[in-house]
C-alpha cells in the first residue's frame, strides 16, 4: 500500500526537490539559495506562500544552527515539519450505532465523486458494514448507471430514480429503506454543482433538510470531495460548501495526476474538517485512509 502512495506522489515529489537537489550538488552543502528555491518549489506545488514561508524560515534558523549540512538532513527535516502539520488533521471516518449513519457526498463535477463513493463502499463492506447507495445525482445517467456498477462491485444495495427526478426524493427513498432492512450505513451521492452558483448549492441543502427530518441528527458526515488536480481553487469550493452545507470530512482525488500535492497541506490552513481519504489511482484500494506519516514519507 505504501508504494502506491509513493507511486501516487512521484510528482510532487519531483517538482519539490529535483531542482533543489541539483542546486546542492552544484555548491555543495545547503545554503540561502538552496532554501529559496525550495521555498518556490514549496509554493508551486500549492502548499500556499503562507506555510511555505514558515516552513523556510524555520529551516533557514535550522541551517544557521549548523543543523542542516546537506540535502538528506533538509529532506529529514521537512518531512518531519510536514507530518507534524497533518497530524492534527488525521482523524477517520467511524462509522456506527445508531444506524443507520448516513454520509452525504458533495463536490463539484469531475472531482471523482461517485468512483469516490464506490471505493468507501467497498472499503465500508470490508470491514463488515451493510452499505446502500443512494443514486440522488439524477441530472447525469451516466452517474446512476456508474453507481449502480460500484454497488454490485461492493456487494451493496442501491436506490435509484429516472434521470431527472428530485434527488432529495432519492434521498428520502434511501433514508427510508435504510431503516426499514436495518443497513448500517447511507451513501447519498449528489449531483455535481458549481460552487458559485447560490440556487444549485440550495438543492443540496433541501437534501440535507430531508435527510435530517426522517432521521434526526443525520447526516452525520458531510464528505467533500476535492480534486487535487485543481490545485488552489479546491480551497475555494471547500470554503464554499462549508459555508452552504457544512463539511465533516474531506476526500482528496487524484493526487497521482498532479504535482500539487501540497494542496493537502495548504487545505489545513484553511478548512477546518479533517482529511478522511486520500486518492492515487482507480484501484478500490487505492483510496485509502489519510494517515499523515505515510503522506510525509511518500513524499519525502
Amino acid at each position: 500500500m505504501f508504494s502506491r502512495l509513493k507511486a501516487g506522489l512521484a510528482k510532487t515529489r519531483e517538482l519539490l526537490f529535483m531542482n533543489v537537489e541539483a542546486i546542492a550538488r552544484g555548491i555543495g552543502p545547503v545554503d540561502g539559495n538552496v532554501l529559496e528555491q525550495l521555498e518556490e518549489a514549496l509554493i508551486l506545488a500549492d502548499v500556499g506562500a503562507e506555510l511555505s514561508g514558515e516552513y523556510v524560515d524555520a529551516l533557514r534558523a535550522a541551517w544557521r544552527r549548523g543543523e542542516l549540512p546537506d540535502t538528506d538532513a533538509l529532506r529529514a527535516r521537512l518531512r518531519g515539519m510536514v507530518a507534524d502539520t497533518l497530524a492534527p488533521r488525521m482523524i477517520p471516518l467511524k462509522v456506527g450505532p445508531p444506524y443507520p449513519f448516513v454520509v452525504l457526498v458533495v463536490g463539484v463535477n469531475g472531482v471523482g465523486k461517485t468512483t469516490t463513493i464506490g471505493k468507501v463502499a467497498s472499503g465500508l463492506r470490508a470491514e463488515g458494514h451493510t452499505v446502500l447507495l443512494a443514486a440522488a445525482d439524477t441530472f447525469r445517467a451516466a452517474a446512476i448507471d456508474q453507481l449502480a456498477v460500484w454497488a454490485e462491485r461492493a456487494g451493496a444495495d442501491i436506490i435509484r430514480h429516472k434521470e431527472g427526478a428530485d434527488s432529495s426524493a432519492v434521498a428520502f427513498d434511501a433514508v427510508r429503506a435504510a431503516k426499514a432492512r436495518g443497513t448500517h450505513v447511507v451513501l447519498v451521492d449528489t449531483a455535481g454543482r458549481l460552487h458559485t452558483k447560490s440556487h444549485l448549492m440550495e438543492e443540496v441543502r433541501k437534501v440535507v433538510r430531508v435527510i435530517g427530518k426522517e432521521i434526526p441528527g443525520a447526516p452525520q458526515e458531510v464528505l467533500l470531495v476535492l480534486d487535487a488536480t485543481s490545485g488552489r481553487n479546491a480551497i475555494a469550493q471547500a470554503k464554499t460548501f462549508e459555508e452552504s452545507t457544512g463539511v465533516t470530512g474531506l476526500a482528496l482525488t487524484k493526487l497521482d495526476g498532479t504535482a500539487k500535492g501540497g494542496v493537502v497541506l495548504s487545505v489545513t490552513r484553511e478548512i477546518a474538517a479533517p482529511i478522511r481519504y486520500i486518492g492515487v489511482g482507480e484501484k478500490a484500494g487505492d483510496l485509502r485512509s489519510f494517515d499523515a506519516r505515510d503522506f510525509a514519507d511518500a513524499l519525502f
